[in-house]
């Protein structure tokens, strides 16, 4: 697997051997770090999520180039229990299972960790005392990384069968379903009693090579997150706003712990933060997931005509016109003085990269009408690095952020506008236009502030803000269901421009329909349970309602 945590040779160490007895693990304390890093293999790689590409074709961000892709069953709605582009419910519990048994089998960790090896002499004893340190961290990781399983298990699936416990065959294995609210409950309930067992930060303390591994940011993060998919529409259709409240002050925890032991900040270069070492070392980063160096991105999207390159996904024009003008707009060029964050995020025609002009007019050289060129009239730039030789095989270092500052702050301004509208802090550390400004004056962004006054029109610069701040980080589909708005969102077309130059030499664009999309409101707000785990259950599993 590309999966890589730390630098430590324990870290990288993911086996698993559930048939260890008490004898093999009394006589091998290092297993227990093998037990403790199991459950991070079981983290998927984003950056190959759907395809072997990012998640963002299944939204209306981007489409896929291939005509075989299977995020297709996706667009065109013909997945189903069967056949579903995004099942990882056995990896999900596999991890889950993992966790479980490391928790058990560590309760006597200190004892375990002292057996067959000098405690004595003062490097024998300090290393010992590291080992009890590390030990301690890694069981409160586990519960946090078992809470992190069941997150996106429920965002997916809503209700799932919860197991607390290595489950063996002699168990029966055949468990219902618990509701959602009780998920989210049992998520709260993780972080709450175990948050101040973990590390505050890696990147602040002595023990600096496990920055990977999960801290407390981390998990204050996820149970905020898991508070506001909570709160939202799909899952709080009366609107209670008690919800929103807690997500609102579940977020502020987040920000409060920010500001101390957690010593997170904007990063001061949008496009830079998500390439190379920088996504994991930045002080905006609450935690990421860490890969071994790879040229996969850029040789999955990197343009058709650039050598090693295959297209793969491509920015929809539905995104791009997104993006708001922050100048005067150009009639002889409609990317010129926009967000900058459209320039940090979407190759588009006429700009350079990778040291050449990018030319998609009938004749240049990306000309749309050749084999495997971009659909849309646009490729995609965030996560990849620029010039990369991939004839010659270079590679390059990509880390994924599962959370970081930037987002925590625009869920925390959903929810405190939900919660008490755009101007009303309630006492906490921010109000909601606040938060929101921040994001958008992000240095090198510094796009001007939201002045919307009233709570719905507000709603809707988070959203806005949300799409274009998080642009293909995998956000863009789960934030579509939990506020309801697939149903108009992604049965709409995705557009994307023909380029045209004239004899004079001035490109024009024209709009057009690239893929039309279908997604059913009676069913697929939340994914069906897989048809084997259905019929291995004997009927205790019940299917989500419409499959």
């Amino acid at each position: 697997m590309l999966f890589y945590m730390g630098c430590s040779k324990d870290f990288l160490d993911t086996k698993i051997d559930t048939a260890q007895t008490q004898e093999t693990l009394n006589s091998n304390y290092n297993t227990l770090f093998s037990l403790a890093n199991a459950p991070y293999n079981y983290l998927r790689n984003e950056f190959t999520i759907m395809d072997n590409n990012l998640f963002a074709s299944v939204s209306d961000e981007a489409v896929h180039t291939s005509a075989s892709a299977n995020v297709r069953s996706f667009n065109n709605g013909s997945w189903s229990q069967y056949d579903n582009p995004d099942n990882y419910y056995a990896s999900y519990y596999s991890g889950i299972r993992a966790a479980n048994y490391f928790i058990e089998q560590s309760v006597d960790y200190k004892n375990w960790l002292a057996l067959n090896r000098d405690t004595i002499s003062t490097s024998g004893k300090t290393n010992y005392q590291n080992d009890v340190l590390n030990i301690g961290w890694y069981r409160a990781e586990a519960h946090i990384l078992r809470a992190f399983f069941y997150f996106e298990l429920a965002k997916r699936y809503g209700g799932v069968p919860l197991v607390t416990n290595t489950l063996t065959i002699r168990d029966n294995t055949n468990i219902p379903r618990s509701p959602f609210e009780d998920i989210i409950s049992f998520i709260v309930s993780e972080v709450d009693t175990y948050k101040n067992d973990l590390q505050p930060n890696w990147k602040t303390s002595s023990f600096t090579s496990n920055d990977g591994r999960l801290t407390r940011g981390a998990a204050l993060a996820l149970k905020a997150r898991a508070l506001l998919y909570a709160a939202s529409p799909l899952h709080n259709p009366s609107n209670d706003g008690l919800k929103w409240r807690r997500a609102a002050e579940a977020l502020n925890d987040v920000i409060v712990f920010a500001q101390g032991a957690g010593a997170y900040s904007l990063h001061n270069n949008y496009q830079n933060y998500f390439l190379e070492s920088n996504t994991l070392s930045s002080a905006e980063t609450i935690w990421a997931i860490r890969y071994q160096a790879n040229n996969t991105p850029e040789t999955n999207n990197y343009p058709i005509s650039t050598p090693g390159g295959s297209s793969g996904i491509t920015p929809s024009h539905n995104l791009v016109a997104e993006y708001e003008y922050k100048g005067t707009p150009d009639p002889a060029d409609p990317y010129a003085n926009r967000d900058p964050r459209l320039y940090f995020t979407v190759v588009t025609n006429n700009s350079t990269w990778n040291n050449r002009t990018i030319n998609e007019a009938p004749g240049g050289s990306d000309d749309m009408k050749k084999a495997n060129t971009s659909r849309t009239g646009y490729y995609l730039k965030k996560f990849l690095n620029d010039n990369m030789n991939l004839v010659q095989g270079a590679t390059k270092t990509h880390n994924w952020a599962v959370f970081r500052y930037g987002e925590v702050l625009l869920e925390y301004s959903e929810a405190m506008n939900e919660a008490f509208g755009p101007d009303n802090n309630n006492g906490y550390s921010l109000t909601a236009r606040q938060a929101l400004n921040m994001v958008r004056g992000r240095t090198g962004v510094a796009m001007a502030p939201v002045t919307i006054p009233d709570q719905t029109g507000f709603r809707d610069a988070v959203k806005h803000e949300r799409r274009i701040e998080l642009a293909f980080e995998n956000y863009r589909y789960w934030d579509l269901l939990r506020w309801k708005d697939a149903e108009i969102v992604l049965n709409q077309a995705i557009t994307g421009v023909l380029v045209n130059k004239s004899e004079t030499g001035v490109y024009t664009y024209t709009t057009v329909t690239v893929e039309n999309r279908m997604f059913n409101a009676s069913k697929m707000y939340y994914y069906p349970l897989p048809q084997v785990e259905i019929t291995k259950s004997k009927g205790v599993l019940e299917q989500n309602p419409g499959w």
